[in-house]
């Protein structure tokens, strides 16, 4: 798989980017447009590579620091026909699929995992079809909460925020999470109170429900199908599948078991909601465990820290001035 980098830099710093650029195994091609950058004024340096080469060559423009005095814009062609870029393919070491590349994975996390209405709107939508669900025993509508639910953003966030020690982000996914999921509870215990005196169902309606029970009786599946589809789940957002990803919330009773805590509530039914927000945590830790996990797997078996690490450990192998 091919990719194209599109750097801006000013002039002076444009040899030591086309050194960076032309030595880098997977490079296919190089072109450079002098004074083709009018603000901020410089040169445009555009380079076709292979996908798997393309984070250390960014880790080295970010050792240059290109990302403060310009911009880096990595796209995908769509067709790009070449016999040197196949070459180049060929010659990279690992495959274009597998390849992850750091500051992709962290800004379209960092993305999905900010507190917008439309994150909270669709988080509330999603409880409220779970509880709905829930009170009518129809696992399609439950099925359709999961599918609505925005929850894996910020949990992907976490993990990320975790392995690359980026705390501003993972403030961000855990506001995301700590009020959007007490909000969309709220709005769903509101409807359930409001439901019951209106006869749309009644008090012993969880009595009566067979198919949604797995809600409230966490097990170790729980955890286990928690760490599977966080692992799913990461590995969807790093090779960019989004079938897959829809498929990973399918998987998961995060929001179905903040509907159940929420309906519980008030109906009373004090010990299944206590299962239903265990079940809950259950899978929002397994979601970021896994995740964590499949990150520092890809540290592992590319012998490359993430850009913030090994940049620390550049500067402390630098000789200190006596």
């Amino acid at each position: 798989m091919i990719v194209q980098l599109r750097i801006s830099v000013p002039v002076e710093l444009s040899g030591a980017v086309l050194e960076c650029c032309s030595g880098e195994p997977g490079v296919a091609e190089v072109a450079v447009h002098p004074g083709a950058s009018v603000v901020p004024p410089g040169d445009v340096i555009l380079v076709f590579m292979a996908r798997e080469s393309a984070e250390a060559l960014i880790e080295k423009l970010h050792a240059l620091n290109v990302q403060e005095v310009g911009s880096i814009a990595v796209t995908t062609p769509e067709l790009l026909l070449s016999d040197r870029a196949d070459r180049a393919v060929a010659e990279a070491p690992g495959e274009g699929a597998d390849a992850m590349i750091w500051d992709e994975v962290s800004r379209q996390t960092g993305e999905d995992s900010r507190l917008t209405w439309s994150y909270l709107v669709f988080l509330v939508l999603a409880t409220q079809l779970a509880a709905i669900g829930i009170v009518t025993d129809s696992p399609i509508a439950i099925v359709g909460a999961m599918a609505v639910g925005p929850e894996f953003g910020p949990l992907a966030a976490l993990a990320v925020a975790l392995v690359r020690r980026q705390w501003r982000l993972g403030r961000g996914a855990a506001v995301a999470l700590g009020v959007g999921f007490p909000a969309a509870m709220l709005a769903a215990a509101l409807t359930a109170w409001l439901s019951v005196p209106l006869g749309l169902f009644p008090r012993d309606a969880l009595d009566r429900g067979s198919a949604v029970e797995f809600i409230y009786h966490p097990g170790p599946y729980s955890l286990i199908v928690a760490l599977l589809a966080g692992t799913a789940g990461m590995l969807s957002v790093i090779s960019r599948r989004s079938a897959a990803l829809i498929g990973v919330f399918i998987s998961v009773t995060t929001v179905p078991a903040a509907g159940y805590v929420a309906v519980a509530l008030v109906l009373g039914e004090y010990q299944k909601a206590a299962g239903s927000a265990l079940q809950l945590f259950l899978n929002l830790i397994g979601i970021v465990v896994s995740a964590v996990a499949v990150l520092l797997y890809y540290v592992v078996i590319t012998k490359r820290l993430p850009r913030d690490a090994a940049l620390r450990l550049r500067r402390k192998a630098q000789p200190k001035p006596h």
